[in-house]
């Protein structure tokens, strides 16, 4: 079959070429240039963001759609997974389309107020015990040159020096293959005078790095800083990678950052990157994207950032779900989304950092917590220790909000967990004008109730682009309180102003309009329409059903929560009334609503930060019960009933009515 070229120009960046066979998607002539359209819905056609514009030659299509309007499509505009490629074409990739690599702010622990909260975990750490039990150390050695009287190897001679000075037995000992294939240069160059790294475990002690110890290169005869000891903290989500660079002597974090998760172009939620890794080549490509495009840049950066060289780490912890878990590990996953959705594993074993072709110390101890079941994973254990919900004296509730919705409830005494398909909304995915918590997305959102004129909180202070989910949180539940939408969702209230933001298109299908084009960022209105409030309102459904059924299964009632931690990197914060008014999360005091953010990172860096915090991780994981909800009697009913503004029950608000 001849080829065809397809050049794909990347806006504010490069431009690539590929070769593919007449007939493929243009999607899939992306990626295997590796071009990282956003493909939220997995490249069905449903979410409209992977716009690209033709610029020359042609493609086959279906022509103009409810993402393309005809003006758009007739300057080019297409969809790339509903176009086919017929013969030579050059794309235009707008960088709307890349948002997913964009830097995407998270509610991680640079910002002050989780810093607050950061502080107080690790006083709760050290509270516990928790902290110092590494046995990582730094000792400086001097041996003696060899000669023709003293033939000792290298190796021999540093474990013979290092079993004195430290009194053990010298088979007690071991070097490292990463330290071993350093030593005879390093040796010569610093006249034999060295620091070495080292790592205890219980009377074995072994040898993981080593460096010049006399003077530094240069003109300046400077003394040489002794090694830094370094850990990572990991969270892998479906949307977005979280990272930490930790100093393991201090436990301070110096370093922390985020990107997206390179595996969305093959679909936002993690059925359909199932189906993808069950494809040839499928998993290799899900296990790179995350690994070599997402998280080996961001820990160039970080260790960049800090002054820290890759070598340095030596503990990795990654929290994330079972998914992510597996397709990190290179594991396949085909059997999560079959009945009865059995993993490969909820608990990894040892691992170290060669294992996984991870860019760290080759003899980094790779740490990886453990799930509890097939959509509970390790990201939801971490957050379980980070919370403390596991020593409440009373019920309390986690809620971590991303792609996909997971629940802890219980206390000291038990705890039970379950994950919802909450889809990609809380993420900006299913909705027209959503985007992920980067600069210019609309992250809180207050209507007046007289003119519907909106008053937005912008990413960033930008123009805005979008809208993120804590800002979509707060529009629909402005939008209902104004009587602008219906408990259904549906526009019931248009207003005859010069201006209109409840207006309908010639198919009598209704928006509101929270920007006007001329204010936007991207020279488009931001909008909502009903298409997108339904695809909200059956997320939140989600979420409630999941809380209502879980109560049911221990027949507690909602009074009986003494604490409801939120987590997730949906935005900066969730106004917690707004998530009530719409019935998102159950109609309690405000006063028992407490934002933790990255409850993830937070319990990764637990695990990284001390062994005891990594067992109790893992002791933690043991005791939860998961809930299987898809196959619970009731849980159908209670999400119908919660598809609704707030409830068809609408006893359950009758507080905060």
């Amino acid at each position: 079959m001849p080829l065809c070229t397809v050049t794909f120009i990347i806006e504010g960046s490069e431009t690539r070429s590929v070769q593919v066979s007449r007939d493929m998607p243009l999607l899939e002539a992306a990626r295997k240039a590796g071009v990282a359209i956003d493909a939220p819905c997995g490249g069905n056609g449903t979410c409209g963001k992977c716009r690209v514009r033709l610029l020359k030659g042609s493609l086959a299509d279906d022509g103009p759609s409810r993402h393309i309007k005809p003006d758009d499509y007739a300057a080019g505009f297409r969809l790339a997974c509903q176009s086919r490629v017929t013969g030579e074409a050059e794309a235009l990739v707008p960088a709307s389309a890349l948002a997913y690599q964009t830097r995407i702010k998270i509610a991680d622990l640079a910002v002050t107020r989780d810093r607050e909260v950061y502080a107080a975990f690790r006083r709760e750490l050290a509270g516990m015990g928790m902290g110092g039990d590494l046995g990582l150390e730094v000792l400086s050695f001097t041996l003696p040159p060899p000669d023709l009287g003293d033939a000792a190897a290298d190796r021999e001679r540093l474990l013979h020096k290092a079993a004195e000075y430290l009194a053990v037995d010298e088979n007690a000992l071991d070097l490292d293959l990463y330290a071993l294939r350093k030593l005879p240069l390093l040796l010569r160059k610093s006249r034999f005078s060295l620091n070495c790294v080292i790592k205890s475990e219980g009377a074995r002690k072994t040898i993981l790095n080593v460096y010049d110890s006399a003077v530094s290169a240069g003109a300046e005869n400077r003394a040489v800083p002794p090694p830094r000891m370094a850990g990572l903290a990991i969270d892998i989500g479906t949307t977005t990678v979280s990272m930490a660079l930790i100093d393991l002597e201090l436990g301070d974090i110096v370093a922390i950052g985020s990107a997206g998760n390179g595996q969305i172009r093959y679909g936002a939620d993690v059925i359909n990157r199932i189906i993808e890794s069950g494809r040839p080549g499928g998993l290799e490509r899900l296990h790179t994207a995350v690994t070599r495009e997402c998280i080996e840049p961001l820990i160039e950066r970080l260790c960049e950032s800090a002054g820290i060289n890759r070598d340095q780490i030596y503990r990795v912890a990654v929290a994330a779900n079972t998914t992510m878990t597996h397709f990190f590990m290179g594991v396949p996953g085909e059997y999560i989304r079959l009945e009865p959705y059995i993993p490969a594993f909820f608990q990894s074993g040892a691992l170290f950092a060669r294992d996984l072709g991870l860019g760290v110390n080759p003899a980094a101890e790779v740490l990886v917590a453990p799930g509890i079941g097939s959509y509970v994973g390790g990201d939801i254990t971490a957050g379980v220790f980070s919370s403390m919900i596991f020593k409440q004296t009373g019920p309390a509730l986690l809620i971590d909000l991303g792609t996909n919705g997971e629940l802890v409830f219980g206390s000291a005494d038990f705890l039970m967990a379950c994950a919802c398909s909450a889809g990609p909304a809380f993420e900006g995915g299913d909705i027209g004008c959503g985007m992920r918590a980067t600069d210019g997305a609309i992250e809180a959102v207050v209507i007046d109730g007289e003119t519907m004129t909106p008053a937005l909180t912008v990413v960033g202070a930008d123009k805005p682009r979008g809208i993120c989910g804590s800002g979509l949180i707060d529009l629909i539940a402005e939008l209902f309180r104004a009587g602008i939408i219906n408990a259904k969702g549906k526009f019931v209230r248009e207003d005859a102003a010069e201006r209109p933001r409840v207006v309908r298109d010639e198919y009598g299908l209704a928006r509101y309009i929270a920007v006007f084009p001329e204010a936007s960022g991207t020279g488009d209105e931001i909008a909502l329409t009903e298409a997108d409030i339904d695809n909200f309102i059956r997320a939140k459904g989600a979420i409630f059903s999941a809380v209502r059924t879980m109560l049911a299964a221990v027949d507690y009632p909602v009074d009986a929560i003494e604490a409801v931690f939120v987590a997730g990197g949906i935005g900066s914060g969730i106004n917690m009334q707004s998530a009530i008014r719409i019935g998102m999360f159950p109609d309690l005091p405000l006063e028992k609503f407490h934002y933790i953010g990255n409850s993830s990172l937070m319990g990764a860096y637990a695990m990284v930060h001390s062994r005891q915090g990594a067992e109790t991780v893992r002791d933690t994981a043991r005791g939860i019960t998961y809930l299987e909800l898809s196959s619970h009697p009731g849980y159908m009913d209670e999400f119908v009933a919660a598809c609704f503004l707030p409830h068809t029950d609408a006893a359950l608000f009758a507080a905060g009515a």
